[in-house]
């Protein structure tokens, strides 16, 4: 089966998307002819709740649950993984460049987990048209997809919004409300900011939740949006 056949599939579930907030002085946009076409009014009123927060920690866990299998395995066979791997798959070849800059970004920034592309991956890349923008989601058991919007990836850096949804993977929530230094700031600082790179406590987070391969997530690692 396909990747867009599986996103198909797993169409209506929850997501958590890197949403923009608006700006008092952002001029409504016309609406599209097209309503699964995201724009800058449909993105700023997807602000985030408790519910995509929730999906979010659901898509780590399920990673970490697929990952905590791998190891399991590699055990038995009586391989040792000093670092976790976690592998992807990409069906968003407009977005090949970002994946690739996005992968090398976070391998070089954290070391308790790397991304790897490969078969039996644990998530994938896919792309479209979403009036959310972008986000992550998982159906819950295991498989989970990052969706790249074409749309809001024409206003905001693609590199940024890839290495964003990414951090999702790794554990990390949106904190719309911090600066541009932050990359979980998302849409937050506006299109200006270009930043792709995580900070020094998104760093250290990431590294915290996949020291020797920890398979449960603390729940004060998400905020919960009000």
């Amino acid at each position: 089966m396909s990747h867009r056949r599986i996103l198909t599939s797993l169409a209506g579930l929850a997501a958590a998307a890197l949403a923009v907030p608006a700006l008092a002085t952002a001029a409504p946009a016309p609406a599209p002819a097209d309503s699964s076409v995201s724009t800058a009014a449909t993105r700023a009123a997807y602000t985030g709740s408790p519910q995509d927060e929730a999906a979010t920690k659901a898509f780590y866990d399920a990673v970490m649950k697929s990952v905590a299998a791998k190891r399991a395995k590699a055990a038995k066979a009586g391989q040792t993984l000093d670092a976790v791997t976690v592998t992807y798959a990409v069906d968003a070849p407009t977005f090949r460049s970002q994946i690739n800059s996005s992968t090398q970004i976070w391998n070089s920034s954290v070391a308790n987990v790397q991304l790897v592309e490969g078969s039996n991956y644990d998530f994938y890349y896919t792309e479209g048209n979403d009036p959310r923008g972008s986000y992550a989601s998982t159906n819950g058991h295991g498989s989970g997809y990052i969706f790249l919007d074409y749309a809001q990836s024409q206003q905001y850096d693609s590199l940024r919004i890839t290495a964003h949804e990414t951090g999702h993977v790794l554990g990390l929530p949106d904190h719309y409300s911090g600066p541009c230094s932050e990359l979980m700031s998302g849409g937050g600082p506006g299109p200006s900011c270009t930043n792709p790179n995580p900070d020094a406590n998104e760093r250290a987070r990431v590294n915290q939740l996949w020291a020797n391969g920890k398979t449960s997530l603390p729940d004060a690692a998400f905020h919960v949006a009000r």
